[in-house]
């Protein structure tokens, strides 16, 4: 689809196939491409409709934004396209946008998935692996900063290195300090139990980023929830575990 103008900045959009509209939001660093093993086989069924994020991927780049600047962006792009009512997935960072955006205008999302989320914290779940094993990391770039935290993110570190670009990103250090300064201090945990929608709850068993029990605690708040966690999987279900993590989503939409 390309660029599109959405509260006054471009944002990149990709649009396909047909069907009910499902909005599906990245990580951290990343953009849209991340979740196109997802992409894939739910646009034989649905609308999906990924953007990359402000900040991140072609999306412009301003010096500074918020959390807050991520949901209206998701409302923006609804108002755009005509949408009163979506189903809405959000993996990491794009959990925290879309518990933002059901909690915002929780009369428009029909169905809420949050993968491998966590309610608050006080910086990105990147910026705190970072943080906790800084000795460990001392002297790497960021390359070979991904490998070493693998071990803490996944399940099996040495299979996901043919995945390792979703943990990387393209970024400037100045444009991911800035994605990441967005999400610190946030805090949804007062606003989840006014979630209308369904919501699935996914998380990965050895997932050291965002830890299940965060995700236990977001499905707790939220009504309608129910709580997931994949057993052979970390902070990457979709890669991890694809066939399985693809029939939950499926089964859960169709419901």
């Amino acid at each position: 689809m390309g660029l599109i103008k959405v509260n006054g900045i471009n944002l990149e959009v990709n649009v396909q196939g047909e069907g009910d509209p499902l909005i599906l939001v990245h990580g951290v660093g990343g953009d849209h491409t991340q979740l196109k093993i997802i992409m894939e086989p739910l646009s034989k069924r649905f609308k999906t409709i990924a953007l990359d994020c402000r900040g991140h991927g072609k999306s412009d780049k301003p010096d500074n934004y918020t959390l807050q600047d991520h949901v209206d962006d998701i409302l923006g792009i609804m108002d755009l396209y005509k949408i009163q009512t979506t189903f809405l997935l959000g993996v990491s960072m794009g959990s925290y946008i879309s518990q933002g955006v059901a909690t915002a205008a929780p009369e428009r999302i029909e169905k809420l998935i949050l993968t491998v989320p966590k309610s608050n914290g006080l910086t990105s779940s990147v910026r705190r692996l970072m943080k906790e094993y800084e000795k460990e990391l001392e002297g790497l770039n960021m390359h070979e900063m991904t490998l070493a935290l693998l071990k803490y993110m996944v399940y099996d570190p040495e299979a996901m290195k043919s995945h390792i670009n979703i943990f990387e990103t393209n970024l400037s250090s100045e444009q991911f300090a800035i994605a990441n300064q967005a999400l610190a201090n946030f805090d949804s945990r007062n606003d989840l139990p006014g979630v209308l929608a369904k919501t699935l709850v996914i998380s990965g068993e050895y997932d050291g980023s965002n830890h299940p029990y965060e995700g236990k605690e977001c499905a707790s708040l939220i009504p309608n929830a129910s709580f997931v966690e994949m057993q052979y999987s970390g902070h990457a279900p979709m890669y991890e575990e694809p066939e399985t993590y693809i029939k939950i989503v499926e089964d859960f939409l169709r419901d």
